[in-house]
């Protein structure tokens, strides 16, 4: 039987600012998500090798995060993490990814709202 990859990257509280809601004003403004991310990756050989090369480059998944977000402007977060997901796994090779988005102050009696989706297998 093989062995099944438990490891994990961590990307946690990535602010991102950006056009985001279905009302006229929220469309006339940028507000604050707040990005939560665990994926799943073999840290092994990056462990072995102490090569940025062999590893998940978490710098460049913050700015592609942060680009989509910007470009994208979603009405809804549920649409944003949808599209995160599938960005994330279809051009950084992640199998399975666990996103959090968060919409600080959306509610006034709420710290924040948002939504929590897994996509994909862990091997």
């Amino acid at each position: 039987m093989a062995e099944r990859n438990v490891d994990t990257v961590l990307i946690e509280g990535l602010a991102v600012e950006t056009v985001v809601g279905v009302y006229d004003w929220e469309r006339e403004v940028t507000q604050r998500l707040l990005v939560d991310l665990e994926m799943a990756w073999d840290i092994r050989i990056p462990g072995a090798s102490d090569d940025v090369a062999d590893a998940l480059d978490y710098a460049a998944v913050s700015e592609r995060v942060s680009q989509c977000l910007q470009a994208m402007k979603p009405q809804l977060i549920e649409r944003a993490a949808e599209e995160l997901a599938a960005m994330l796994q279809s051009e950084f090779g992640v199998s399975w990814l666990r996103l959090a988005l968060h919409k600080p102050g959306a509610v006034p009696a709420a710290r924040s709202v948002g939504v929590r989706i897994e996509r994909g297998v862990r091997s």
